[in-house]
């Protein structure tokens, strides 16, 4: 038995942290209309597919973020998937600023603030909220998609700037 692995059920918080940063993932932006109005968003790295009918993807939202009740009070939001072209994005949308959106290009698509740039747009429709530990899971239908080709942001060891290398090499 190596250092990192845990017999007992209290698994600390940092081995498990630890373990899960070595887990690439894509980032994305997640963003809707605060009751006042204006817009708000977050970067996640918890995300995925969740269904193909309907077309859906789940996304996790921690109970800290600022974002939380706007999401989980929201008819629509919208996942901008970041391209490796966005990584000074996904620090402003991790970051705790006060407005996210000053010098990002986004407009409203309908309720949803969509940034301009994002390589992968789906607007959602909120299906079903729900807490799990210190995360919500947000469900969302998607409604509309747009999508351009682009080398994706990826997310590893707690960096936003690792990006994934290649195009074609390993794919299925």
């Amino acid at each position: 038995m190596t250092a990192t692995e845990n017999v007992a059920a209290g698994l600390p918080v940092a081995t498990f942290t630890d373990a899960m940063s070595r887990l690439v993932s894509g980032l994305a932006v997640v963003t809707t209309r605060q009751a006042n109005g204006r817009p708000c968003g977050l970067l996640v790295s918890s995300i995925c597919s969740y269904s193909v009918r309907p077309p859906s993807v789940l996304v996790v939202v921690d109970h800290a973020s600022r974002c939380l009740e706007p999401l989980t009070h929201c008819a629509e939001f919208g996942v901008h998937v970041l391209g490796s072209a966005q990584e000074r994005t996904a620090r402003t949308f991790a970051s705790r600023g006060a407005d996210k959106f000053a010098g990002v290009a986004w407009e409203w698509d309908g309720s949803v603030p969509r940034l301009c740039a994002a390589p992968i747009y789906l607007r959602c429709t909120a299906s079903a909220v729900f807490g799990h530990g210190d995360h919500s899971i947000l469900i969302g239908e998607v409604t509309r998609t747009l999508v351009e080709e682009a080398e994706p942001l990826v997310f590893y060891r707690r960096l936003f700037d690792w990006r994934l290398r290649g195009s074609g090499a390993g794919r299925l």
